[in-house]
């Protein structure tokens, strides 16, 4: 319950103040280019730091008639109250150098009075003040539990700072947002709340008291000659009071930032020093922190964070409303007792009922009685002859919430037959605990005397449907039902696909596999492991395929399937034939130049975008390719190129398995199992390794993998994924 516990306050908390939140970022934006726009007048001063008090002393008094005040503000202006030679009492920026005028005091902006007036009391004066103060304290808790959250979701506090798994553009940008902005964040609601205390009179009072001991022998100075004065820049000065007349009993009176003089006005010396406390000291910071005064970087910041605040405001609530709305979807036509086939899901932000439900749709469409539930409603089942659990892992291992009493259930809930199970896990590679929660489910139900494995875990990374479509297919062999997953179809204007012109195709291997060749008809940037996505017509579900980049052209690897579309219709094609398509940009799957060795892994077609790299690598680095085909007769369609890259050494080693050569059967994980310790010291001396092929075989690559990992590392295979050395694209 602790998840939702904290996401529901957090729910909570959103809602709540919402609506004074948005009105306080929106203000807060408009704020933020106030002490931009302040920073680029002329009259702003950027080296106080360098400027002594004496030196702007001199040069006042040398060029009006009598000083009385110099000031130095939050924005860095420096401004003085003097007579003039013409007996004139007047204030205005100064140059603090020369003394010289630069500027009339300006009046705030009307757009910043209005936006601070809104910002500080919502124009309800102590009411208002109040409410802000209160919502202030509720920002702060709203970061706090999303803070929490995140630690929770990237599996513990070691590993906040860790990537993000990417499902869609509003969950990745609304962690990694609030985990970049959570200290502006935190910074402006807790001077928020400190400057609301404050106006409130809830803080200790503090009165300013000297104990003056005055000099009755002294030598007389020029002010720019005492050392104070000499020492002190204005960059620690608020404020200067010059004596009001020449009485010795008369004083400077220095306001620093820190604490408060009284200068002898001939001596130089300190009569009196007052420290101020740290209510002073913290109420002068607060604003500065608040408010960006002074600091065109930080203004900046601040600015940035109110933006970030309404995309969270936005995002939070359209994420909720898409995982209520996903979590409506279970409707059943069969009751629990008539259902043969029962499924349950465990999903913590909803994305696991998509793939439960076009399975629960498949079977119905059969005319199969089939049921479906969350894990938390598991029950007794009259008929049940399967039980098939699709489950995501949530933060370190941990059930989602919809699955936490489900273990419960299972052990205190008696069933009266025997049923088959199957259990299907939903997670990420980049967490240590990668679908941990399903192989507890699985082993809860292998202990159960009542179940009965009908096939082994499954587990699939970053909600691939290709993943999904292959656990699908083993199903249905091995129950015979044949089920038609419908794969939501594309929305795409046909019309904005590019033209291609064919330039080669090479005849279908013994393995029904062909590699075709295109030229872009327009320049277009790509690389090899960028994928090229047909969009067939009569059903627009979009076929994807990994693309070798090579002199500029690009090469497919493809496998024609009897009833393939796309396969088919491109295996057609003849020289000078024109295709349309489009080109989607693949990032995480590129040649990794910063790494010093590579291992490519792959099956079947899955060595079309290898082929790219190798040429791509012009630098020679290290690349070795482990490589998984039917027969010797499989390679001849790609042998030209790879022996042009072992020539070239831009191919360093090539291993090849036959899995149906007669009298050697070998798999590519078996390939890479003999080389553990080679492939131990790549991933040590930060080489990266690099996956593409079936599904099939990136489980079992991976569980190898992990092996080597953890035998001869003591590390888990997460770690390298972390670290960018473990990259896939398998389908």
């Amino acid at each position: 319950m602790t998840i939702s516990i904290w996401r529901y306050s957090h729910l909570l908390l959103a809602i709540s103040s919402s609506l004074f939140i948005t009105l306080a970022s929106i203000t807060g934006i408009i704020l933020a280019f106030e002490p931009v726009s302040n920073q680029l007048e002329t009259y702003a001063i950027h080296n106080l730091d360098n400027v002594s008090v004496a030196t702007t002393i001199t040069a006042l008094q040398h060029t009006y008639k009598e000083v009385i005040e110099l000031q130095v503000t939050n924005d860095n202006f420096v401004t003085a109250s003097v007579i003039t030679h013409m007996g004139d009492s007047e204030t205005f920026y100064i140059n603090p150098i020369t003394g010289k005028k630069l500027g009339e005091l300006k009046e705030k902006a009307t757009l910043f009075k209005f936006a601070t007036n809104l910002h500080r009391s919502l124009f309800l004066k102590s009411t208002g003040r109040f409410i802000v103060g209160i919502v202030s304290l509720l920002l702060f808790l709203l970061l706090f539990s999303g803070i929490i959250l995140i630690a929770k979701r990237q599996g513990g506090v070691k590993r906040f700072f860790s990537n993000v798994v990417k499902e869609n553009f509003l969950q990745y940008y609304h962690i990694q947002l609030g985990k970049l902005f959570f200290i502006p964040l935190a910074i402006i609601t807790l001077t928020g709340i400190y400057l609301s205390i404050e106006k409130f009179s809830l803080l200790p009072n503090h009165q300013i008291t000297h104990t003056t001991a005055f000099i009755n022998n002294y030598t007389t100075k020029a002010p720019k000659d005492f050392p104070i004065f000499q020492q002190t820049t204005l960059s620690d000065v608020k404020s200067i009071t010059f004596p009001f007349s020449k009485d010795v009993e008369d004083y400077f009176l220095v306001k620093l930032k820190n604490k408060e003089l009284q200068i002898h006005q001939y001596a130089g010396e300190v009569l009196s020093s007052y420290e101020y406390p740290w209510v002073a000291i913290t109420s002068y910071w607060s604003l500065l922190l608040h408010t960006g005064q002074g600091s065109i970087l930080w203004a900046i910041v601040l600015g940035l964070a109110c933006i970030t605040l309404i995309f969270f405001m936005y995002s939070g609530f359209q994420m909720t409303l898409k995982r209520t709305k996903k979590q409506l979807i279970l409707k059943n036509k069969f009751t629990k007792d008539e259902a043969e086939f029962i499924i349950l899901v465990g999903s913590e932000t909803g994305s696991t009922y998509r793939f439960a439900h076009l399975f629960f749709e498949a079977l119905l469409s059969t005319k199969n009685k089939a049921f479906i539930a969350q894990l938390n409603d598991y029950n007794s089942f009259a008929v049940a002859k399967q039980l098939i659990v699709f489950t995501a892992t949530y933060g370190d291992g941990d059930a989602p919430t919809n699955a936490k009493k489900f273990q419960e259930l299972l052990a205190s809930i008696p069933q009266q037959n025997s049923i088959k199970y199957s259990v299907i896990g939903f997670g990420s590679l980049m967490y240590p605990q990668y679908c941990k929660y399903a192989v507890d489910v699985e082993n809860r139900l292998a202990q159960h005397p009542n179940f009965e494995a009908f096939m082994p875990l499954f587990k699939i990374n970053n909600q691939s449907f290709t993943a999904f479509q292959s656990w699908a297919n083993q199903w249905i062999a091995h129950t015979g039902i044949p089920l038609t997953i419908k794969q939501p179809k594309a929305s795409i204007d046909l019309k904005k696909l590019r033209s291609f012109t064919v330039l080669k195709r090479s005849e279908l291997n013994t393995d029904a596999t062909f590699l075709i060749q295109l030229q872009p008809h327009k320049k277009q940037k790509f690389q090899s492991g960028d994928l090229l996505t047909f969009y067939p017509e009569n059903d627009l579900i979009p076929r994807k395929y990994s693309i070798g980049k090579i002199n500029n052209t690009i090469v497919l690897s493809i496998k024609r399937h009897e009833f393939g579309i796309c396969s088919r219709y491109l295996s057609q094609q003849s020289t000078q034939d024109i295709v349309k398509a489009k080109i989607e940009r693949n990032h995480e799957f590129h040649f990794p130049k910063y790494a010093k060795e590579i291992v490519m892994i792959a099956n079947g077609t899955g060595i079309g975008p290898f082929l790219g790299m190798i040429d791509e690598n012009k630098q020679r680095k290290k690349v070795h390719l482990f490589w998984g085909t039917r027969t010797k007769a499989s390679t001849e369609i790609y042998k030209d190129i790879l022996n042009e890259g072992l020539q070239n050494k831009q191919l360093t080693s090539l291993h090849i398995a036959y899995s149906q050569e007669t009298g050697i059967k070998q798999y590519v994980q078996e390939l890479i199992a003999v080389q553990a310790e080679k492939i131990a010291s790549l991933l040590k001396n930060e080489g990266v390794i690099m996956i593409c092929g079936s599904v099939a075989m990136q489980n079992q690559v991976l569980q190898t993998l992990e092996k080597i990992t953890t035998m001869q590392l003591a590390q888990p295979l997460s770690d390298f994924e972390h670290a960018e050395q473990l990259k896939m694209d398998c389908y």
